[in-house]
């Protein structure tokens, strides 16, 4: 597979939808939780696609409940959470795994093409990076993203261009998309 457009996932309801269908917009796909420390990322991730979306910017958020059980909730209730604590209107797809055997693709292709390089440095980083590989152990070879809040950008041609760690400020996160755009 060459692009993120070869990608079928699942809506929350559960039907397929091609990702193609994204075709010729800037996408950032991000697994995220509702009860993680960097759950308050779904504010400025909201902002940006208020401003961007009329420019062809999408975000394509993927609950994930493997960091510490920190998605417990079914989608309605992830769903709920999110648009009424953080107002979301970008699309929320399926709850899925991102690291394992039942890894979604999407996520094991996004990483191939953009591969973990740590959390950054500095006291916090370090700790997360810990907390990390005891959590993610168990995935081995198989462990594809490093935590909650994972972003990763692609291109209007369907490229993976950029990864964001959790710990990347968003700042930089918003200036990279909209040098995207």
């Amino acid at each position: 597979m060459s692009t993120v457009y070869d990608f079928t996932v699942k809506d929350r309801q559960g039907k397929d939808v091609s990702l193609s269908e994204y075709q010729g917009k800037v996408l950032l796909i991000v697994n995220t939780a509702t009860g993680c420390g960097f759950t308050p990322h779904y504010e400025p991730l909201e902002a940006m696609y208020k401003e961007f979306r009329d420019r062809g910017f999408e975000i394509l958020d993927f609950p994930c409940n493997q960091f510490a059980n920190q998605a417990p909730g079914d989608g309605d209730e992830i769903h709920a959470f999110c648009t009424m604590k953080f107002g979301t209107e970008f699309p929320q797809f399926a709850k899925i795994d991102v690291n394992g055997d039942r890894a979604d693709p999407l996520f094991a292709y996004l990483a191939s093409e953009k591969p973990f390089n740590g959390f950054g440095k500095g006291l916090k980083n370090a700790a997360l990076n810990g907390f990390a590989a005891m959590n993610n152990k168990k995935y081995g070879a198989k462990t594809y993203i490093g935590w909650n809040f994972t972003k990763f950008l692609v291109d209007r041609e369907g490229h993976v261009v950029a990864r964001f760690e959790p710990t990347v400020d968003m700042g930089e996160v918003k200036n990279a998309v909209a040098a995207a755009l």
